[in-house]
């Protein structure tokens, strides 16, 4: 059971990577944290990416407990 949890966080994380990626990408020049001078609201694509980051954070924060709560 431990390791279907185990197996389970590891691809969740690497969803989270691949989504987190692909928001830096579309962002253009801001990857190091640099002040945008415009103020737009996420669309289309972007607002999905973004709202997926947070639902994978969840589920990975949810497989994380279960798997401390069954190992022992």
């Amino acid at each position: 059971m431990q390791s279907i949890f185990s197996v389970t966080l590891i691809l969740v994380a690497i969803i989270i990577i691949v989504v987190l990626l692909l928001q830096a990408r579309g962002s253009g020049s801001n990857l190091f944290g640099e002040a945008e001078t415009t103020f737009r609201s996420r669309r289309g694509i972007e607002q999905f990416l973004f709202r997926l980051t947070i639902v994978l954070a969840c589920v990975f924060v949810v497989v994380a407990i279960l798997n401390v709560r069954f190992s022992g």
